[in-house]
């Protein structure tokens, strides 16, 4: 799914008053870490996640990996926090999050 920079930039206005739901500490990116957000993903459909330490390089790739991993879109990397976005596979109806059409 490609989303416009419109549709992009909702996401992200929803996202600003989301709290983090998934916290990634030292150990970096793990197995269960990934298992954690596919969950999130499929019970919130757009997430919050907080990395902890300060390298930036570090956090871009996370943010490129957990997109990769869980087929999500990325919509946001601002400072520690990253922000996520994968529809829900179910009927259209139960969609928790509506993206305007263009």
């Amino acid at each position: 799914m490609k989303l416009s920079t419109k549709q992009i930039a909702h996401l992200r206005g929803l996202a600003h008053s989301l709290n983090p739901v998934v916290m990634i500490g030292n150990n970096g990116l793990t197995e269960n870490v990934i298992k954690e957000i596919e969950l999130n993903l499929n019970a919130h459909e757009l997430i919050k996640v907080q990395v902890a330490g300060d390298n930036r390089n570090a956090r871009k790739a996370m943010f490129d990996e957990i997109s990769q991993k869980t087929n999500a879109i990325a919509v946001h990397h601002i400072g520690k926090q990253l922000v996520f976005y994968r529809a829900s596979s179910t009927i259209k109806e139960s969609a928790k999050v509506i993206i305007p059409k263009l």
